[in-house]
Order: structure tokens, then C-alpha cells, then sequence
């Protein structure tokens, strides 16, 4: 059995493998030297095949990132949330031309005044300053920056 989820363009197959893949790696991928293959003995793959499905899920915008999150401030980064004001009719242009700085992360659309909202992470706490307003030389929009004041930890799952 499949499910069909539509991401950026043609409807993407997702079938019981796919699902069971996203939901186990959202915690507990094996931190060792051979992770993949780890995983695919766990699920009766090959190492290639689960690599093969999870590059096809990022292409596909299924998934939007794989990857460890890190507390960038103990290596001194840091991150901040961030949102725009955005004309509706030049939604589309800001919101490509934001996402194209690697800074950026999690940019979302919102029904508020403020209706873009991304985080920006930095390799420095300076960094927030500089990709910020480079941000707004580039869109010719006020970016309001919403540093964090004090951090929470959200194990959030999301099951597929």
C-alpha cells in the first residue's frame, strides 16, 4: 500500500518502507561507523537501498533536512528566529531569495501581520547581524529579529 504526498511539484509515492523509515530515524540513528548499514539490517535493506530512499525523500521535499541538530551556541554560533513583513504579491520572490542564504532555516508562511518567519543560524553570534541585514539589502525589507531568551527542549516526532 501507498500514500501519495504532494511536495513542490508531482505527487511523491510513499510506501510502508518509506514511512517506517521516516518514523524510526527521527531518533536513535546509530552513531556509529557504519550507521546506514545498521539501519538497513534493522528494516531487511540493503546499506544502498535506505540511502537510496532517503535521498529520494530530500529530493522530493518530502523530508527537508537529514541531519544531527546541534546546541550551536556551546560551539559558538548562534541562532534566532526571525520574520518579515512581505507584500502578498512579492511573496514568492522574498521567500526565494531569503531561503538562497544558507543561514537560513525553517522559513514558513504565516496569517500575521509578520507573514514570514524563518531562523537564522550563524557560525557566530555576530553572524545573526550581518546575514540579517544582508537579507534586508537584498529583499529591501525590514527583518525583526526575535533572539532567543531562555531555550526549551521539544522532542517533536512527526509521524508519517
Amino acid at each position: 500500500m501507498t500514500d501519495t504526498m504532494k511536495r513542490s511539484g508531482a505527487p511523491v509515492e510513499l510506501d510502508a518502507t518509506d514511512r517506517a523509515l521516516i518514523n524510526a530515524l527521527q531518533g536513535d540513528f546509530p552513531l556509529t561507523r557504519e550507521p546506514f548499514a545498521e539501519v538497513a539490517a534493522a528494516f531487511g535493506l540493503a546499506e544502498d537501498q535506505v540511502i537510496a530512499r532517503m535521498r529520494r525523500l530530500l529530493d522530493a521535499r518530502v523530508l527537508t533536512r537529514f541531519g544531527p541538530m546541534f546546541q550551536i551556541e556551546r560551539i559558538g554560533g548562534a541562532f534566532c528566529l526571525a520574520a518579515m513583513r512581505v507584500p502578498e504579491t512579492d511573496f514568492e520572490r522574498v521567500a526565494a531569495a531569503v531561503n538562497a542564504f544558507p543561514e537560513v532555516a525553517h522559513n514558513y508562511r504565516r496569517e500575521h501581520a509578520l507573514n514570514m518567519w524563518f531562523v537564522l543560524a550563524t557560525e557566530t553570534p555576530a553572524g545573526i547581524e550581518d546575514t540579517a541585514a544582508r537579507i534586508e539589502a537584498t529583499t529591501g525589507l525590514p527583518v525583526f529579529r526575535f533572539p532567543k531568551e531562555r531555550e526549551y527542549f521539544v522532542e517533536m516526532k512527526l509521524e508519517a
